[in-house]
């Protein structure tokens, strides 16, 4: 969708966050904003995260954008356990390592390391998406969804003085910026909130691993495109590092409950 709107990286992120807004006011209804220092900084984090995507977007490959910003998982993983006491098993970093890996193979044909500047815009939007992940953790007795409010009214602002740059007002990308602004990152974003208060930060950053792989087999499935060998291996390698790691943690639970 991204690369499908005709508009500046920066208009696009600006748009998106203040549709996003609205649709998360409008859900929340929050009767006022709290700046504590987890909500600003989970905000900032978030606002990095959101601009900072649109822009690899724009400036590399969608592989590129994917597989860097997917790295997240790593920093929330070392980070982790200083930040909110979760400590990494050894069975979250083989199942962190099987993901890069998998990742690397499923976007091998679509890589490129000649678009510097896009791929850093990538690696900085991984820490920002790391950093939103640890901050909303944090608010887990709190309100986590008021770091997502409050970073995309934050990405709407700094994004205002680029809105009137080439923007068009044909319906296409105005349909696709919409569907982001509501889909992608509100309702998305209002779901996340509210999982991470019962899930731990790696738990709330693995699982959506599965996202990246789900676009080419939806693109098979509705529209016939085929994936390469590299394709299918390497995204049967992330759906297995993440629902193997998943059902191995809900059997070491069951037997935790059976023992006491």
């Amino acid at each position: 969708m991204v690369k499908m709107i005709p508009w500046p990286p920066l208009v696009i992120a600006g748009i998106r966050s203040g549709i996003t807004a609205i649709v998360i006011y409008l859900y929340d209804k929050p009767e006022r904003l709290r700046f504590g220092k987890y909500t600003v900084g989970g905000a900032v984090c978030y606002t990095v995260m959101v601009i900072f995507y649109v822009l690899a977007n724009k400036m590399t490959t969608a592989g590129n954008a994917i597989l860097i910003q997917y790295t997240a998982p790593v920093y929330v993983a070392i980070f982790g356990l200083s930040f909110l006491g979760e400590k990494s098993s050894k069975k979250d970093w083989m199942t962190i390592v099987l993901m890069l890996v998998g990742l690397g193979l499923f976007f091998f044909e679509g890589l490129s390391f000649t678009s510097f500047w896009g791929n850093i815009a990538a690696l900085i939007a991984g820490f920002g998406f790391a950093g939103t992940t640890l901050f909303m953790r944090k608010q887990k007795n709190g309100r986590p969804i008021d770091s997502v409010l409050l970073g995309n009214i934050l990405t709407f602002l700094i994004c205002v003085p680029f809105l009137f740059q080439d923007v068009t007002f044909e319906m296409g990308p105005w349909i696709r910026v919409t569907y982001l602004g509501v889909i992608q990152l509100g309702l998305a974003y209002i779901l996340y909130s509210t999982a991470i208060k019962h899930v731990s930060a790696l738990d709330s950053i693995i699982y959506p691993v599965i996202e990246p792989v789900f676009n080419p087999i939806l693109a098979f499935l509705f529209l016939g495109e085929l994936m390469s060998g590299n394709a299918q291996f390497g995204g049967a390698l992330v759906l297995a590092g993440v629902l193997g790691r998943g059902l191995i943690q809900a059997a070491q639970n069951k037997k935790i409950r059976k023992n006491q």
